[in-house]
Formats: C-alpha cells, sequence, structure tokens
C-alpha cells in the first residue's frame, strides 16, 4: 500500500547525483539538517510505504538540490 508519492522521487534524484548518492550519504546530509532517519526509515520512504512529514520533505528537497514541486510531481523541472 502506498503512503506517500515521493518516494520514487527521492531515489531518482539520489541516482542523478555524479556519482550517484548513496542512501548512507543522504542519511548524512539530512542529519545535518537537523533530520535524525535511520536506513531502514529511509528504505520505507523510498519504497512509498512510510509517510513523509512536510518538515521531511523541505529537507528531503534542500540536500537533493530539488524543488518540494519537483518531488511531489507538480514540477517537471527539477529545481
Amino acid at each position: 500500500m502506498r503512503t506517500n508519492i515521493v518516494g520514487h522521487k527521492i531515489r531518482m534524484a539520489r541516482s542523478m547525483h555524479n556519482p550517484p548518492m548513496e542512501q548512507k550519504d543522504l542519511l548524512a546530509k539530512l542529519q545535518v539538517e537537523g533530520l535524525n532517519i535511520t536506513q531502514p526509515i529511509l528504505s520505507s520512504i523510498e519504497h512509498e510505504k512510510r509517510m513523509v512529514s512536510d518538515i521531511e520533505l523541505k529537507v528531503f528537497a534542500k540536500v537533493l538540490g530539488v524543488s518540494i514541486d519537483w518531488l511531489v510531481g507538480n514540477a517537471d523541472n527539477i529545481k
């Protein structure tokens, strides 16, 4: 059952970095921004099995270098 609409976009944004950003790298960047989540939680988010709060969404967009609109599917442009 899907519980978020951004999981696949988070995975996609990680893969678009050069070199691709691994989950552990994303987790470290999230932690610097004050968002402490674990690898199993990130995996649940990326597989659309865990909800994402508005605060988490904002931090994901910032550390991945994408817009919130792109993450939620309201924009074609990544930024």
